[in-house]
């Protein structure tokens, strides 16, 4: 039994991609689809769970976000944080946050401005208590280095930097 999946190659939903000069990046790459999918509805189950409902997954990345530090932000400040390039995705999510209650806006200058409300804060802290209870016990009875996450982490920046870089030069051929 310990020797099932021997010689099948790496896990990849791609195994054309995977026959290149660098099979484990087809393996990281199936691996963030997949954690990036589960992610997403955690997120959405975890706030509705938290009593705010109706959210998509962007849309909490957004309120977390701007609750981040609690300092207002900018269009582009949450739109460089989460690496979006379409304001208008964001800009649509700040709306439909707006209109929950869960954060305001302002100007700062010729720019717009958002905060947190205290509705917003509230949403956040019990989304903390939430993950806290569901989430992060499980992922410590992994028995995973806190630094060992926080290798990954940094790597999973650093590649995201690579992909940029390999857009770029996409978007000019």
């Amino acid at each position: 039994m310990a020797d099932e999946g021997k010689g099948l190659g790496p896990v990849v939903s791609a195994a054309h991609l995977a026959d290149g000069a660098m099979p484990s990046l087809s393996e990281m790459e199936f691996a963030m689809t997949i954690l990036n999918n589960a992610f997403q509805r955690w997120m959405v189950r975890c706030m509705g769970a938290a009593g705010v409902a109706g959210l998509a997954a962007l849309d909490v990345q957004i309120l977390h976000s701007s609750n981040h530090r609690g300092r207002e932000k900018t269009l582009a400040d949450l739109c460089m944080m989460l690496n979006i390039e379409d304001t208008h995705v964001v800009s649509y999510a700040l709306k439909k946050l707006e209109a929950a209650g869960l954060i305001e806006t302002g100007r700062r200058g010729k720019e717009k401005t958002v905060k947190v409300t205290g509705a917003g804060a509230q949403a956040c802290a019990r989304y903390r208590e939430v993950r806290e209870a569901l989430l992060v016990g499980s992922v410590k009875a992994l028995h995973v280095e806190d630094a060992e996450i926080s290798r990954i982490a940094a790597l999973m920046r650093t590649l995201s930097g690579q992909y940029d870089q390999a857009s770029r030069s996409a978007a000019s051929l």
